[in-house]
């Protein structure tokens, strides 16, 4: 499959390495890098071949969060756009996270906001000791809805709420504490971690592990159609609030909100 913003490649062991690869925008989601991952997912998803597949990012950052022109584009959309685009990005979200291979996260560089949410999309995660996280949405006027049921899913409610609401920055050791990633590692290390998750995968019988994946997700916190579409209408609701206008202004106009102290 063609790909403006992904880079796909297969070894010949059925190790798919899936690249966001929007290097010059930290490989911030826009609308076309979400519809190639929801597209990338399903096929990865239908490919008996693929064994494991690998998410990472090109450059400096792992994933940087929402495109700034997507989100100029948001601020002037209607509550029905803005619904449709959120629900797009809930699907992608869902796709990954019920992709019926193993998923490993790669985080090279820093993970903001939707980076984040693709992190605990992952069955497992590895980043480097060096990388920086945040969900930064509130600094913005806005919340981290569409990634929600996965990050407290991942994190726990009372782990998640020491970095939900605050967009505070924090370090790759405290993202390990949060349970966002499962260890750190030197970056020239990296490589070699995440391929030390991959190996036991290439012993185990592959419908196996896709069956104990499933089952994993059933028992595990409910993540239906409800709550998805409660975490879209969430997110439309408020980029209509007049903290979101205010938020996303000062940010366009590099200036504090009104709120900042």
């Amino acid at each position: 499959m063609a790909s403006s913003t992904l880079l796909l490649e297969v070894d010949n062991r059925g190790v798919a390495t899936l690249t966001l690869n929007r290097p010059q925008r930290h490989n911030a989601l826009d609308a076309t890098m979400i519809a190639e991952l929801q597209q990338t997912a399903s096929m990865l998803a239908a490919d008996s071949a693929v064994r494991v597949v690998v998410l990472t990012g090109a450059g400096a950052s792992f994933c940087a969060g929402g495109d700034l022109d997507w989100m100029r584009q948001q601020m002037t959309a209607s509550r029905m756009e803005r619904i449709a685009q959120a629900r797009l990005l809930a699907e992608m979200l869902n796709a990954l996270n019920t992709l019926p291979k193993p998923l490993i996260g790669k985080a090279q560089g820093a993970a903001y906001g939707g980076g984040v949410g693709l992190l605990c999309v992952c069955d497992v995660a590895l980043a480097a000791d060096t990388a920086r996280f945040g969900l930064t949405e509130t600094r913005l006027g806005l919340i981290p809805a569409t990634i929600g049921p996965y990050v407290i899913a991942r994190l726990g409610e009372a782990m998640a709420r020491r970095v939900f609401m605050s967009a505070r920055i924090f370090d790759a050791a405290e993202a390990m504490a949060l349970g966002i990633v499962a260890r750190t590692i030197a970056p020239g290390q990296l490589d070699a971690a995440v391929e030390a998750e991959v190996v036991p995968y290439l012993a185990a019988a592959p419908g196996a592990v896709s069956a104990a994946k499933t089952l994993a997700r059933r028992l595990g916190p409910r993540i239906d159609a409800a709550v998805i579409e409660a975490s879209v209408t969430a997110l439309a609701d408020v980029w209509e609030t007049e903290e979101a206008r205010e938020g996303l202004a000062a940010f366009f106009d590099k200036r504090k909100p009104g709120w900042a102290l």
